[in-house]
């Protein structure tokens, strides 16, 4: 893995704490969370951008944890854009309710074990090449 794949890989195992601490300790001040959830966002795209360079399992997990960093931002959006669809259109509430429940569980619980997934991967081709 090359110097800017590693910050940019460490940013966002910080990030990712930094984001757990604050929806414990900091329930209200969500100017920190979405500071940290756009930074998130963007160093994901970054570690999808550098991982096309790198080997067949180490580019799985890297693209799998880029992947992961931004499927909270999108999931979020996009349950927020389905329940509205939901409220407009009656006709089909089915169909945009269980579309908003999806990308709700995608968001809070898919992503963030998708994420350390990935970074135990990571991790793990790391240390066994250095051995």
């Amino acid at each position: 893995m090359n110097k800017k794949t590693k910050s940019i890989f460490y940013s966002l195992i910080i990030i990712f704490i930094l984001l757990i601490i604050s929806f414990i300790i900091f329930e209200r001040l969500f100017i920190i969370k979405a500071i940290l959830g756009i930074l998130f966002l963007i160093l994901g795209i970054f570690l999808i951008i550098f991982a096309r360079k790198e080997k067949k399992k180490l580019k799985f997990f890297s693209i799998l944890t880029g992947i992961s960093a931004m499927a909270p931002f999108l999931g979020s959006i996009l349950h927020n854009l389905f329940y509205a669809l939901a409220i407009k259109f009656e006709n089909l509430k089915l169909l945009f309710e269980t579309l908003h429940a999806g990308f709700f569980i995608i968001a809070l619980v898919v992503a963030p074990i998708t994420f350390v997934i990935g970074v135990i991967g990571i991790l793990f081709i790391s240390l066994k090449k250095k051995h």
